[in-house]
């Protein structure tokens, strides 16, 4: 026996729903669809046309059922989407970068290949991502299905920022100014006397070969860090062109410092010996502080130079 297109769209409507309600829906969608039927029948449609007609207003199905039974039809909805949003963003920064750096960190004390090294990092850094974005959408998933009553998506005006001063204020050039004076000071105390003694001698901690060119570019580097503060600070707002200044001597600086390093001549051997060798560290002791020391140099020009474009982001926005 045939079915009306009425009978078929009814009974697709309430396949999905939960047992109890199927009976009420059922006999809602019949007189419903039957008095908008009557009503384009007075209106001199055909029934065929008028049936066709409501049916496609009614729209599909699954959606009608989704709503008589509460059921969402998206993975998150507005509750919790910018919850999800801003705690995925925030760990997708975070997370990957950890993971990348810390299995850089343990190949190398491994003392592993660097081609190992790399693809290890890579590995780690791309698992963590996928992790992350599916474990943190799975629970959002879950609070969104269950209706849970969490507060996390709940807004409250004491939640709004203060408003952010731009560029450098008076703090920061202050600031700037004590440390690269500091800064230069120990530079040219450790050149000039030493911060060990060795028979009544000064032991400096860089290497004595770097006197004078080497100092002198550390000097440098130091003077224009202070010039770039006071640049913003005049300017009262970071510019593109600061961050490009920023990252340049950051780049500089590490650059300065990896390659000094690398052949070393970064720190005095002298000082080594006396600081770690008769003390009885072990060589295998001086590697690891070795990829140590490099990883915070590294990590501390990366953050100067993150933080000089999140600063130009910030002073951008109108």
């Amino acid at each position: 026996m045939s079915t009306t297109l009425t009978e078929r769209y009814i009974s697709t409507t309430i396949t999905s729903l939960p047992a109890p309600l199927q009976d009420d829906v059922r006999a809602e969608l019949e007189a419903s669809i039957a008095d908008a039927v009557e009503a384009r029948l007075d209106q001199g449609e055909q029934r065929s046309e008028a049936e066709r007609a409501v049916l496609t207003e009614l729209g599909d199905p699954g959606i009608l059922a989704a709503s008589y039974s509460d059921r969402p039809l998206h993975l998150i909805g507005p509750r919790f989407y910018l919850t999800w949003w801003r705690l995925l963003k925030l760990l997708l920064i975070i997370v990957p970068i950890c993971a990348f750096g810390g299995v850089a960190l343990g190949k190398l004390i491994e003392d592993v290949p660097i081609g190992d090294v790399i693809g290890a990092s890579i590995a780690a850094g791309l698992g963590a991502i996928v992790h992350v974005a599916f474990w943190v959408t799975l629970v959002f998933v879950i609070l969104e299905r269950t209706g849970s009553e969490t507060t996390l998506a709940e807004w409250d005006v004491d939640q709004l920022h203060e408003p952010r001063p731009t560029g450098a204020g008076r703090a920061d050039l202050i600031a700037s100014i004590v440390f690269g004076v500091i800064g230069v000071g120990v530079i040219l105390w450790d050149q000039a006397r030493g911060f060990a003694r060795i028979d009544g001698h000064g032991v400096p901690i860089l290497h004595p070969d770097l006197w004078p060119w080497g100092i002198l570019a550390l000097l440098a580097i130091i003077a224009l860090e202070v010039g770039l503060t006071a640049m913003i600070y005049a300017r009262r707002r970071w510019t593109t062109a600061s961050a490009v200044l920023n990252t340049a001597l950051a780049v500089v600086f590490l650059s300065w410092a990896l390659t000094l390093l690398g052949h070393d001549l970064l720190l005095n051997p002298e000082f080594l010996d006396l600081a770690f060798v008769d003390n009885g560290v072990q060589p295998d002791t001086m590697r690891v502080l070795g990829i140590l020391l490099v990883f915070g140099l590294v990590g501390i020009s990366a953050w100067d130079i993150v933080d000089g474009w999140l600063k130009n982001r910030r002073d951008s926005r109108p």
